[in-house]
C-alpha cells in the first residue's frame, strides 16, 4: 500500500552506497525555489579548464596585492580592528562578538599588512593568508558566558536554566553599554523608518491598567520623545534589525541554541513603569545598559503554568502572590528568568531606566517536537496496520462523549484497551529524524542572516570578485577547482531535509525583520546529498572539493559551486583569479 501523501520521506533509509553504477541525470541535477540551475556542461568545460592549468597554481601578483591592500583595508573601522567595535574598555572584558579569526589570526594578518608599501612594489610579493577556523557554535557559548559572567556556563545550564531566576550585580556600568543607549536609539529614529506598532510601541502602566498609545505612521523623534517626557514607556520590538551590535549578539547565539534569538529593548522614564504583571513563553535575559529599574519576579502559579508554551494575560497584584525575588538593576547588572516567571519593573529614584531583553527557546519544547512527529508517525502507522483501519464499533457513541464522560463500564474498559493498544503500535513508527529536521527547518525559517566578518568576505562569494567595470568587462574572475579547501560558512547554515523531495534550506537570505522574507532552499537529486553530508558532518574542518563523497568529479564542482555562489560555504585561502580567454 502506497502513501498517498509523504509523511516525511525518508531519505536516510534509501542512502545511496558510496560505490554504484552511473545512471543517467536528468539535465538539472541541482535547482533552487527561484528554477536557478546548474550547467554541466560548462561545469565540465570549467573542469578541464582548471586541470589543463593546474591545480596548485600561486596567487598572480596582482590578485596578491589586491588581497593585500583590501584586508588591510577592511581591517579598520574608524581607525579600528573590525573585531574590537564592541570593546568599551579593557577593565569590562568584553569579548569580540563577531565571530572571526583568534588573536593569531589576527596578529598574523597585522604582520602581512604593516609592509604593504614594500609588498606592493615587488614583483615576486608573497602573502600568507591567515585561515578562519572558528567554529559558530563555540563562539555563541563565549558570548553565553560573557553574558552570564561570572556564573559559569556549566553550572548555569545544571542548576539555572529553566528552573529559577539569576541575578547577577557587577559594578561595571559600560558592560553592556555598546550593545544599545539612548543616543543609538535617537539615532535610529532620525535614519531608519521607524514604524509605530511594527517597530515600537509606546505604553505606559498607571494605577493598575496597562495602555498602548500607538499613534499611525512613522515614529518620529519629536512625537517619540514628547510621549517619553509625559511619562510613556518605549519598547522597541525588533531593534536587531537597526542595530548592528544586536544583530552580533543574537546572530551569534543562535548557532549555539539552534532557536531563534531575538531581542527587545526597553526604555522607561523615571518613577514610572510601562507593563502589568505577566510572564512570557521565552528565556529571558535582562542587560541593563543605562540608568536602573526596580524588579518583582513570582514563582509560577501552578504547574500548568510551569514553562508554558504562550505568553499570559496581563495580571493584577492580588492575582500573583509574593515575590521570591526583589532586585534593583544597575547599568551592567543581568536578571535571567525561565518562562513562566511573573515579573514587573518600575524605575525609581528619578532615574530613567536603559535594558535589552535577549530570548530564545520560543516553542522549543518536546511538545512542539511531538506536534511534529505524532501526525507523521499516525500515517506511516496506518499504512503499515490494517488494525488502524478497521471501522469504529457500533457502541463507542453509547460509552464515551460528555454524557457518558462519568460511566465506567465493562464495555468502556474493553473499547478503551484496543485504542490503548492501537496507539502502541505508533511508537514503532516514531519518525524521530525527520521531525527534528521539521524543526530545525523552522530555525531556518526563523534565523537572523550571518554577520560576515572582513577576513571571510575574501574567502566567500561576498567578497570583491566577479567585479563589471567600464565598457562591460568583468574582472577579478575566481572559479573553485578539485583541490580548493572549503567549509561551510556556519555550523547551521543549511539543513537537509527529506519531504517530497531533498532539499537544502538555508538561512543566509533571510531579512533581518523576523520572517522578512520566504525561506529559500536548493532541491537536490538524491545521489548528491552525500556531497552535502561531507560538508555538515565535516565541520568545522576544511576539506577539499575532491573529497566530497560524490561519484564524479563534475558533481564535486557543481555542488561545491552552487553552495559558493549562494554564500553558504567559503574557502580555506582567496580563490585564485582565472584568466580571461
Amino acid at each position: 500500500m502506497d502513501l498517498p501523501v509523504s509523511a516525511f520521506a525518508v531519505y536516510n533509509s534509501n542512502k545511496p552506497k558510496k560505490k554504484k553504477k552511473p545512471k543517467s541525470k536528468s539535465k538539472y541535477p541541482l535547482s533552487s525555489k527561484c528554477n536557478s540551475t546548474i550547467n554541466d556542461s560548462m561545469m565540465i568545460k570549467i573542469s578541464a579548464k582548471l586541470n589543463k592549468k593546474g591545480s596548485k597554481k600561486k596567487l598572480k601578483n596582482k590578485a596578491k596585492k589586491k588581497i593585500i591592500k583590501q584586508l588591510k583595508k577592511n581591517s579598520k573601522v574608524n581607525g579600528k580592528n573590525n573585531l574590537e567595535l564592541l570593546q568599551i574598555s579593557d577593565s569590562d572584558d568584553i569579548p569580540d562578538l563577531i565571530p572571526g579569526p583568534n588573536k593569531d589570526v589576527i596578529n598574523g594578518l597585522k604582520s602581512s599588512t604593516a609592509h604593504l608599501d614594500e609588498c606592493s612594489n615587488l614583483s615576486n610579493a608573497s602573502f600568507e593568508f591567515m585561515p578562519v577556523h572558528t567554529d559558530s557554535s563555540e563562539e555563541a557559548i563565549k558570548i553565553l558566558k560573557w553574558m552570564i559572567a561570572p556564573y559559569k556556563v556549566e553550572e548555569f545550564f545544571n542548576h539555572i536554566w529553566e528552573k529559577k531566576p539569576l541575578h547577577i550585580a557587577r559594578e561595571k556600568p559600560l558592560y553592556y553599554k555598546g550593545l544599545i543607549s539612548t543616543p543609538i536609539i535617537d539615532t535610529m529614529l532620525r535614519n531608519e523608518n521607524i514604524q509605530f506598532t511594527k517597530n515600537i510601541d509606546i505604553t505606559s502602566y498607571v494605577d493598575g491598567k496597562r495602555e498602548t498609545h500607538n499613534p499611525e505612521g512613522r515614529a518620529h523623534p519629536h512625537l517619540v520623545w514628547d510621549f517619553y517626557l509625559n511619562g510613556c514607556s518605549l519598547r522597541l520590538l525588533n531593534p536587531q534589525t537597526y542595530i548592528s551590535h544586536l544583530h552580533l549578539l543574537n546572530a551569534t547565539l543562535q548557532e549555539y541554541f539552534h532557536s531563534f534569538v531575538g531581542a527587545n529593548a526597553y526604555l522607561t522614564p523615571p518613577d514610572s513603569q510601562g507593563f502589568a504583571p505577566h510572564y512570557d513563553d521565552i528565556e529571558a535575559f535582562i542587560l541593563q545598559t543605562e540608568g536602573k529599574k526596580h524588579w518583582r519576579i513570582y514563582k509560577p502559579r501552578d504547574d500548568n503554568e510551569i514553562l508554558p508554551r504562550v505568553s499570559s494575560k496581563n495580571f493584577t497584584d492580588d492575582e500573583i502572590g509574593e515575590p521570591i525575588m526583589e532586585v534593583t538593576l544597575e547599568a551592567g547588572d543581568m536578571l535571567y528568568f525561565p518562562r513562566g516567571y511573573i515579573h514587573q519593573g518600575v524605575t525609581i529614584d528619578g532615574q530613567h531606566s536603559l535594558h535589552v531583553t535577549i530570548s530564545m527557546y520560543q516553542k522549543h519544547s518536546w511538545a512542539d517536537l511531538f506536534e511534529k512527529m505524532l501526525p507523521a508517525a499516525l500515517q506511516l502507522a496506518v499504512h503499515d496496520n490494517v488494525e488502524l483501519r478497521y471501522g469504529l464499533p457500533f457502541d463507542i457513541y453509547d460509552n464515551f462523549g460528555l454524557v457518558h464522560s462519568d460511566c465506567d463500564t465493562p464495555r468502556k474498559k474493553e473499547i478503551k484497551d484496543i485504542i490503548f493498544s492501537l496507539f502502541d503500535k505508533l511508537k514503532s513508527h516514531l519518525p524521530l529524524d525527520e521531525a527534528v529536521d521539521q524543526m530545525a527547518k523552522h530555525y531556518q525559517r526563523d534565523a537572523l542572516p550571518p554577520v560576515i566578518t572582513d577576513l571571510e568576505k575574501a574567502v566567500t562569494v561576498y567578497g570583491d570578485t566577479d567585479i563589471m567595470v567600464d565598457d562591460g568587462k568583468v574582472i577579478n574572475r575566481v572559479e573553485i577547482s578539485l583541490d580548493t579547501k572549503i567549509r561551510l560558512l556556519r555550523k547551521n547554515i543549511i539543513r537537509m531535509v527529506s519531504e517530497d523531495s531533498i532539499r537544502l534550506y538555508y538561512y543566509v537570505e533571510n531579512s533581518l525583520e523576523y520572517h522578512g522574507s520566504e525561506l529559500p532552499f536548493l532541491e537536490i537529486e538524491e545521489d548528491m546529498a552525500p556531497g552535502i553530508e561531507t560538508l555538515i558532518t565535516s565541520y568545522p574542518e576544511y576539506i577539499t572539493v575532491e573529497n566530497l563523497d560524490l561519484q564524479n568529479d563534475t558533481d564535486k564542482l557543481q555542488i561545491a559551486d552552487a553552495l559558493w555562489s549562494r554564500g553558504l560555504i567559503m574557502t580555506e585561502c582567496p580563490l585564485e583569479n582565472i584568466d580571461d580567454e
